[in-house]
């Protein structure tokens, strides 16, 4: 039994920077119809119902039971005081013209203080930060404003998207092992339990939903995804597939399809805003070359595959670069093999906006995981691995990278969890 949408849903956002500022802004853009919620599956994409022959296909928003945009307010957490206007207005990721219309809806989204260690995200600074005995405490300061953010908004439930920026580099180790070493972890101020972490531990704990956005070990950890099936709290993650990466799950499956061979996959990426910065330290860096380097290896499966993909070499470069603002570039050169051996080459030069990309994925995975959670799922939900660049999957278990076998999963889990048969493209009556 799936649970009505009713009353108000509250995003909560860790993250008051270039890409929440824009989702919020759009949100309530296409409230005022001033523009449409374009890049959005929840709001724009149909799903196909029974056979082709039916024509049947309604938008997934009139098919599946899902919050409705009337009913969305805002929340968040940032380390920077700015109200979401202000700190919309220093991104400089939408104009004047787009933005300045939204500046009384805006301004009245102020940041909540924030759980911020300079320790873990070197490049910036902050004055709206918690303060507390220990990170337990911390975490438990979140957990109470999750609680007032529902008193006085006046929400029916939560929902949690991060949106901050990326942390250093964290390994899995023994106090990621259990729920109860990790608190222990937390009231000991351990070094391996970053702020995001105590985020998602605080939201979990108090029944909302998670979506990890950036590549920081949080709920991926046994820890916290052991908590969230015990709470029966969804969780996903980790770090939002936007630009160069989504081109690669498009490109790399197109090649492997062909039974192409491929040599080596160059990228290289300028980009000027507060993510550029964070990522021009080494350590933040590590964090992401991480979620990126791993999707090429799993769609082509060099293992299974080694004639064509044994040793290819994949190279990831990312430059800060003032000027560029939010407008990242990237720029990657793919050297193929095809028949008898013979080299090509493909070339991609994407000039990207990297929170116009991210902000359609920050609303439709909130309101996926609001469905998620009325439906009674609990811990990891694999089926919304579409919007990550390293999703997660269960133990023993390669995530899947493809972006058509993730939008399959993602719409079969719809019909499936709707009553309505999954398409499978099996037989000839059912294409």
């Amino acid at each position: 039994m799936i649970r009505p949408a009713t009353g108000k849903l509250g995003i909560l956002t860790p993250g008051l920077g270039a890409v929440a500022t824009t989702f919020m802004a759009g949100v309530e853009g296409v409230r005022r119809g001033s523009s449409k919620p374009i890049g959005s599956l929840t709001q724009m994409a149909t799903i196909r119902l029974g056979k082709r022959a039916d024509h049947r296909a309604p938008l997934i928003k009139e098919f599946v039971p899902l919050a409705g945009l009337e009913d969305i307010v805002f929340g968040a957490w940032d380390p920077i005081p700015d109200d979401a206007y202000t700190a919309a207005k220093k991104a400089g990721v939408l104009t004047p013209q787009d933005l300045e219309p939204l500046k009384d809806f805006l301004s009245a989204i102020k940041p909540m203080p924030a759980v911020f260690d300079q320790h873990y995200v070197t490049r910036l600074t902050g004055t709206n930060v918690k303060k507390g005995k220990n990170k337990r405490d911390l975490a438990e300061q979140l957990r109470a404003d999750i609680r007032e953010f529902r008193k006085v908004s006046g929400v029916d439930r939560v929902v949690a998207v991060w949106c901050g920026s990326t942390e250093i580099f964290i390994r899995p180790s023994a106090v990621h092992a259990s729920v109860e070493a990790f608190e222990k972890a937390m009231e000991s101020d351990h070094p391996d339990i970053a702020p995001s972490m105590l985020y998602a531990w605080a939201c979990i704990m108090e029944g909302v939903p998670y979506c990890n956005g950036a590549p920081n070990l949080a709920v991926d950890t046994r820890a916290l995804s052991e908590l969230a099936d015990a709470k029966g709290v969804p969780i996903s993650g980790k770090d939002f597939k936007t630009g160069q990466t989504w081109m690669k799950t498009v490109l790399a499956p197109g090649i492997k399809a062909r039974m192409l061979g491929l040599e080596g996959w160059y990228s290289t990426n300028i980009l000027g805003n507060r993510d550029g910065e964070v990522l021009d330290d080494p350590a933040s860096f590590k964090t992401k070359e991480e979620s990126k380097l791993s999707v090429l290896h799993t769609i082509l499966q060099p293992e299974t595959y080694p004639d064509l993909y044994d040793g290819f070499s994949h190279v990831v470069r990312i430059n800060y670069y003032p000027p560029r603002g939010d407008n990242k570039e990237g720029w990657d050169n793919v050297d193929i093999v095809g028949w008898m051996g013979y080299p090509m080459q493909i070339k991609v030069n994407f000039l990207c906006r990297d929170s116009i990309l991210a902000a359609p994925l920050v609303l439709d995975l909130a309101l996926f995981s609001d469905f998620a959670h009325r439906a009674g799922l609990r811990g990891m939900q694999e089926w919304l691995s579409f919007y990550y660049k390293s999703p997660m999957a269960a133990p023993g278990l390669q995530p899947e990278h493809d972006l058509f076998i993730q939008q399959t999963k993602l719409k079969n889990t719809l019909r499936r969890l709707m009553g309505e048969a999954q398409v499978t493209h099996a037989t000839e009556d059912d294409t």
